[in-house]
């Protein structure tokens, strides 16, 4: 009898350094149980940059990380009460900071932006490679 795992998972947050390790951790169990292994690292990357950009430029940390498990992949997106929207710049290597949304735009297949009537929502896609046998 197959189970009825939810293909969708959502988790209301105030973003903060602190609780980053614990978000990744909740998002590799959700990809564990979902099987999609494979996107566990560059899913737990991407998720710590949205939350660490709502923590850095909004004027609240309350926001929503919602995980979809597609066919093809997994899409995520964090939603926050912000409209301004991230930038992508060419990265100073040297610098400290700055470089999580160049780094999330190589990492992701897709991601994007929309705003919303409460602020805006970043996601992205990740999709599975097909495993050969």
């Amino acid at each position: 009898m197959a189970e009825n795992i939810s293909q969708r998972y959502e988790l209301r947050l105030r973003a903060h350094p602190r609780i980053l390790a614990d978000i990744r951790r909740a998002v590799g169990a959700r990809l564990r149980l979902w099987g999609r292994e494979e996107l566990i690292s560059a899913a737990g990357m991407c998720v710590t940059e949205l939350l660490s950009n709502v923590h850095k430029h909004a004027a609240s940390p309350e926001c929503v990380l919602t995980l979809e498990n597609l066919p093809h992949g997994i899409h995520a997106a964090v939603s926050d009460t912000e409209s301004g929207l991230p930038v992508v710049k060419e990265p100073d290597f040297l610098s400290e900071s700055g470089r999580g949304m160049f780094l999330l735009s190589k990492t992701a297949h897709d991601w994007g932006t929309d705003l919303t009537p409460t602020g805006k929502t970043v996601w992205f896609t990740l999709r599975a490679e097909a495993v050969e046998p």
